[in-house]
């Protein structure tokens, strides 16, 4: 249990990071709104949409908030701030996938991506996603 008690604070230091992302995107959305001029180009954002749609995590609450949110994104979020959101996604799911790879780190993944989902629902909430 020593071990994974000191890998906790990684796994949360994860999570909080791709939180704040998703927080910076939302407020350069709110900047750039009236921007006529998208941020990225639509190979940038094939690239992204194709790498963040490959493999599971394989913890279930894990996959099931990955889709959810993937699918928010891809629905509902603007394009010009897509590339980012999807970013952030395929960050959490290489993340996950690695750390999901660890015995003594799965079981903390778990609350992890529960906690990530939470804060997705609020956070989303402005793109009009429900989870």
């Amino acid at each position: 249990m020593r071990n994974f008690s000191s890998k906790f604070p990684y796994l949360i230091f994860c999570v909080v990071s791709a939180l704040l992302l998703i927080s910076c995107a939302k407020t350069e959305l709110t900047t750039n709104r009236d921007a006529t001029t998208p941020t990225a180009s639509p190979a940038a954002t094939t690239t992204t949409t194709t790498t963040a749609s490959a493999g599971d995590v394989g913890v279930p609450e894990c996959d099931a908030f990955i889709k959810a949110y993937e699918a928010c994104v891809k629905e509902k979020v603007p394009a010009q701030v897509r590339p980012q959101f999807e970013s952030t996604l395929a960050t959490w799911r290489k993340t996950w996938h690695d750390q999901a790879a660890n015995p003594q780190i799965r079981a903390g993944l778990v609350t992890a991506c529960k906690s990530a989902h939470e804060q997705a629902k609020t956070t989303m909430k402005a793109y009009n996603c429900t989870f």
